[in-house]
């Protein structure tokens, strides 16, 4: 092997390793489908059927109160307290037994075995009917579950159990933001009738509190975006040192055949 073709061997190997760190780089397509994730999480999540050991508050009202006492497990006047979807905040929730039952009064047992919020809801108002005119029936999941992706420590779907969760409750369930959190572009997707609404909640501004966001809702995707620092951090190859060493060794290689040759 002449002193030509050593050259061109250590010039094509260099080259090679040069164009492998670049393509590692180039690579990388940094979150630019995150929003489209969160979206597709949201929907999915919508159809959530009830599950053995959910918690389900079911509150009956009408133009009469009188006559929908029995549907309630306690019963109450029209002038009670009330909180989110008119739901006394008494209200005793019902537990969805091993075989996905509940036991509604008057009714009896109602089976929520692969029905969703709202497929339950149109049950007992139908149920209901046949007993009181126009019942208003609203029907909620006390530990509802939301999703949280993204930079936080432990991201998966959570099963919420406070009576009010809010956008902290998630956060603190998933281990709180990663050093590489973006605190001030986090995202609620949340699906609505099946409209999805969106919108970027920014921690540093406590005025985040006020935001129709920041109480969750069943299904509820919280996405929360890394910042520059692990953008930057993501683009670089974890062989890229490797990469380094072995051009540094060809380098040196082809200083050594040099000297040899000239000699």
């Amino acid at each position: 092997m002449n002193k030509n073709t050593y050259i061109f061997f250590i010039i094509s190997l260099f080259t090679l390793t040069s164009c492998k760190i670049k393509e590692k780089a180039s690579d990388l397509n940094y979150l630019q489908n995150a929003e489209q994730i969160a979206t597709e999480t949201a929907i999915k999540n919508q159809q959530y059927t009830i599950q053995p050991g959910d918690q389900i508050n079911v509150y009956v009202s009408a133009k009469n109160m009188e006559v929908v006492k029995p549907f309630n497990q306690l019963y109450y006047s029209s002038q009670s307290p009330s909180v989110n979807n008119n739901t006394p905040a008494t209200e005793k929730a019902y537990i969805v037994d091993s075989k996905g039952n509940i036991d509604f009064p008057i009714l009896g047992e109602i089976t929520t075995s692969n029905k969703t919020i709202e497929e339950l809801k149109e049950e007992l108002t139908l149920g209901i009917s046949k007993y009181v005119k126009n019942p208003n029936v609203t029907v909620r999941l006390v530990n509802f579950k939301v999703t949280v992706l993204g930079e936080v420590n432990r991201p998966n779907q959570y099963q919420m159990t406070e009576t009010n969760p809010n956008i902290l409750n998630a956060l603190g369930a998933a281990g709180d933001l990663t050093m590489y959190g973006r605190r001030n572009d986090v995202l609620v997707v949340r699906n609505v009738d099946g409209e999805i609404q969106k919108e970027r909640i920014n921690l540093l501004d406590a005025n985040f509190i006020n935001s129709p966001f920041f109480q969750l809702r069943q299904g509820d995707v919280i996405f929360v975006s890394a910042n520059n620092t692990k953008e930057k951090t993501s683009r670089l190859d974890p062989n890229t040192g490797t990469y380094i060493a072995i051009a540094g060794t060809v380098i040196g290689l082809a200083g050594i055949f040099i000297t040899i040759f000239k000699n």
